[in-house]
Parts: C-alpha cells; sequence; structure tokens
C-alpha cells in the first residue's frame, strides 16, 4: 500500500480512537516518554545551554528512531502500517482529553462553583486559579482551547503527514520536552533553551494552518484573518499569538491581557480589541471550533501527504 494511503487510513483512525476512547486512564505513551525524559534530565542536568541541547537531541531523537524503526518493522504489511499509524494517532493527538477538560471547568462555571472550576484548572494550563474570577477561568480556558488544538492535533497531523509515525512522534516528544523544561524557571533557565526553541520551529508550520482553518470554520472567517494580521505579533509566543488571535477574531471575543503564572503577572497585550469580554458559554463555543479545525487538518494533511507522493513519484 502506499505511504499516502497508509497515513490516511493511519490517521483518519487514531483521530476516530481518540474520538471514541480519548486518552488511556494509566500507561499512556505520553507520560511514559516524560518519565524516560525525566529520567534523562537527572543524569545530564547542568545549568547550561549545551547540557539542555544533548537533553533535547537524546529525548527528542530517540522517539524519532524508535517510530522510523517501527514503521520499518511494519512495512512488508499493509494492515501492520496503518494499524502502527492508527496507534501513534492516537498516541500524540488530545482532543477529546482537551474538549472534556475544557467541558468539565464550563459546567462547573454555568452552575456558579468557581472553586470548582479553580481546581480542575491545573488540569488544562499552568493559569494560577486563585488569582481569577469567573470570567477570567473562562478565557484562560478559551485560550488554552485555542492553543492547545495546535500543539495536540493540528500539529502532530501536519508532522505525520510529513514524516510518517516518525513525524508523529516527533513532535509530540518536542512538545512534551517544552512543557517539561523549555519554561523559564530558574532550573531551567538555560537548560531548556534548546527545548523551548525547537518547540518553536516544529509548532510554527501547525500554528499557522490551526489560525487559516480557525478562519475557515469560524462564524467570522474576516474578524479572524483581521485580528490574525493586527494582534498576532504582539503575542510573546510566535505560535500561539497566530492560533489565540484567530480564535478570538473567529469566535468575536477579546483574549489576552493580565494574567499570572506561579505568582508571575503578565502584561499581555488584548487580542482582538473590538470583540466583547469571554463569557462562559463561549467555552463550548471554543470546544467546537477546535473540533472543526481538527477534521479540516486531517483533510489538509492527507491531501498533503498526497501531494508530497506525487513528487516523490
Amino acid at each position: 500500500m502506499r505511504a499516502d494511503r497508509v497515513f490516511a487510513y493511519g490517521a483518519a483512525a487514531g483521530l476516530l480512537g481518540d474520538l471514541l476512547l480519548g486518552d488511556p486512564r494509566r500507561g499512556h505513551p505520553v507520560a511514559v516518554f516524560g518519565r524516560a525524559a525525566d529520567a534523562v534530565e537527572r543524569v545530564l542536568w547542568r545549568d547550561h545551554r549545551g547540557w539542555g541541547a544533548l537533553h533535547t537531541a537524546v529525548c527528542a531523537g530517540g522517539a524519532v528512531v524508535l517510530g522510523a524503526v517501527a514503521q520499518k518493522a511494519v512495512r512488508p504489511s499493509a494492515a501492520a502500517s496503518v494499524a502502527l499509524t492508527g496507534v501513534a494517532t492516537w498516541a500524540v493527538v488530545g482532543g477529546t482529553s482537551l474538549a472534556r477538560e475544557a467541558r468539565t471547568i464550563g459546567r462547573a462555571l454555568e452552575v456558579g462553583d468557581v472553586e470548582a472550576a479553580r481546581e480542575r484548572l491545573p488540569h488544562l494550563c499552568g493559569r494560577d486559579p486563585q488569582a481569577l474570577d469567573a470570567d477570567g477561568i473562562a478565557r484562560a480556558v478559551v485560550e488554552s482551547v485555542a492553543e492547545n488544538t495546535s500543539d495536540a492535533v493540528v500539529g502532530a497531523l501536519v508532522w505525520g503527514a510529513v514524516g510518517g509515525v516518525p513525524g508523529l512522534l516527533g513532535f509530540r516528544a518536542v512538545n512534551t520536552l517544552d512543557a517539561m523544561v523549555g519554561h523559564k524557571s530558574p532550573r531551567h533557565r538555560r537548560y531548556g533553551w534548546a527545548s523551548a526553541r525547537l518547540d518553536d520551529v516544529a509548532g510554527w508550520p501547525g500554528a499557522r494552518l490551526t489560525a487559516v482553518l480557525a478562519a475557515v470554520a469560524g462564524s467570522d472567517p474576516r474578524g479572524a484573518v483581521r485580528a490574525w494580521r493586527a494582534d498576532a505579533g504582539k503575542h510573546p509566543s510566535p505560535n500561539a499569538g497566530p492560533v489565540e488571535a484567530s480564535f478570538a477574531g473567529a469566535l468575536d471575543v477579546r483574549l489576552g491581557g493580565t494574567l499570572s503564572y506561579a505568582g508571575r503577572v503578565e502584561h499581555r497585550p488584548v487580542l482582538n480589541q473590538k470583540g466583547r469580554s469571554v463569557e462562559v458559554h463561549d467555552i463550548e463555543r471554543a470546544v467546537r471550533l477546535s473540533r472543526r479545525v481538527g477534521l479540516l487538518a486531517l483533510g489538509v494533511s492527507v491531501a498533503a501527504r498526497v501531494a508530497l507522493k506525487g513528487r516523490a513519484s
């Protein structure tokens, strides 16, 4: 079976598996990778960029090599190749868990249980929940849904289209390493530099595709494009900026502004200044937009894979 068809069938099966099953309660492959990366860090850690780059190379490179070996091993069997691609896709995407966490917080806010929403928010993002009221929590959820649509769904499909199973595993490894060591804590300011920069590079195409598809799938395409063009560059993240700005315009809401991470206050520019304040019901709207973007991303990624195969043949 041709590689483009293997990816098409496998990626579709993997997304369907995520939709029906979500993430496993125990033994998630990403969690296993995280424990392995943590063990590598304990051996290699030095307050130095070079040692951090070695950590990134060992962990991300190991994931790519594992994917390449597995893909080569099953290549003689079309069914096994599709199954491997499906399992890899299911393992690295997280659209259902993203939607489930967002909706759990949304339901708590709908009944006025702000404390329950605060307790649940750390499952979705790193904001300081005690610094947020109900509207602030709703805004944080919408922003997290937007950013994680790119990180947990679209980016993985893009790299799966480019590199098959090694691309899927490599992207998730890079994204996980950024979450583990790529933040600006005293321990990881230098050690995590390479992981953060590599994540910026790996996330670039998926973020732009997410922004485009949010504009296409949203209720206000012109507003999404306008907010993207006007405000994306103001965001401190080169990849979250286009995604959050496009989602803000597509949903006709304002995102950004003041936020707090572990007691550190950041004053970020407002995205889509013309929009209204985020309300609780916008959480469900953001989740539905995320779902539509994910499905469109599957179609675009499959088409891209077919095009790449056509050029190669």
